[in-house]
């Protein structure tokens, strides 16, 4: 936790030294005062590969993001075996749902039946094989 604040601290101190730069650049400019000078430096790459790199990176990071969910919308989908154990008499009863129709302390099966667990059950979740 204490890594990501002070990676994000970072990021921010140095966009403010980015605009700052290009804030003093600009006043410069307006007021004809000096201009810090540098050197000429040729871009390492065109600006047609700057833009297609950007809208290539877009396009893996929207394809990975679409993975992701259509990965996460499989699995709340996939069909489970539920057990519902009597902590008291070791009773045992077995149900049939969906991953996503699971909740807190209740469940419901493909036939729409709801299933509410009480506090002295325990609910297994047994994932297909």
């Amino acid at each position: 936790m204490l890594g990501k604040l002070l990676i994000t601290a970072i990021v921010v101190y140095f966009g403010f030294l980015a605009i700052r730069s290009r804030y003093q650049d600009a006043q410069a400019d307006q007021d004809g005062g000096p201009r810090r000078k540098r050197p000429f430096r040729p871009p390492a790459m065109s600006s047609r590969a700057i833009t297609g790199a950007a809208y290539g990176i877009v396009a893996v990071m929207v394809a990975g993001s679409g993975v992701y969910l259509f990965q996460a919308w499989e699995r709340r989908q996939q069909l489970v075996e539920v057990q519902v154990i009597n902590s008291y008499t070791g009773r045992v009863q077995r149900y049939q749902t969906r991953r996503g129709l699971i909740e807190d302390r209740s469940f419901r099966t493909p036939d729409g039946q709801v299933v509410r667990i009480a506090e002295m059950e325990r609910l297994v979740i047994e994932a297909p094989r």
